[in-house]
């Protein structure tokens, strides 16, 4: 009995870890495109504020725009967002 509650308690581990590291950079690339055709930060950051988001911090991490934002009422969202056209994509 001890061994299973040993062994259910790392699988337990083991998946949340995977799913907590899958949503921080979404789990797959925003684009599949060159990075010659991606905006750059600043634009990409335009685009979104544009949709009335406010952006604190922003960078490009595994072909996928990361902004870090403050939502129309203020909450705090992470946006991944396509490169090359702005388009949000996903959202944490």
């Amino acid at each position: 009995m001890r061994k299973l509650i040993l062994l259910s308690s790392a699988a337990a581990i083991l998946v949340t870890g995977a799913v907590a590291a899958q949503a921080g950079s979404l789990g797959r690339p925003c684009t599949s495109a060159a990075q010659s055709q991606w905006l750059s930060i600043e634009a990409l950051q335009s685009k979104v504020e544009a949709q009335g988001y406010k952006v604190q911090k922003a960078k490009l991490k595994n072909a996928c725009g990361e902004l870090y934002a403050l939502d129309k009422n203020g909450g705090r969202v992470e946006l991944f967002v396509d490169p090359t056209n702005g388009n949000i994509v996903g959202q944490l």
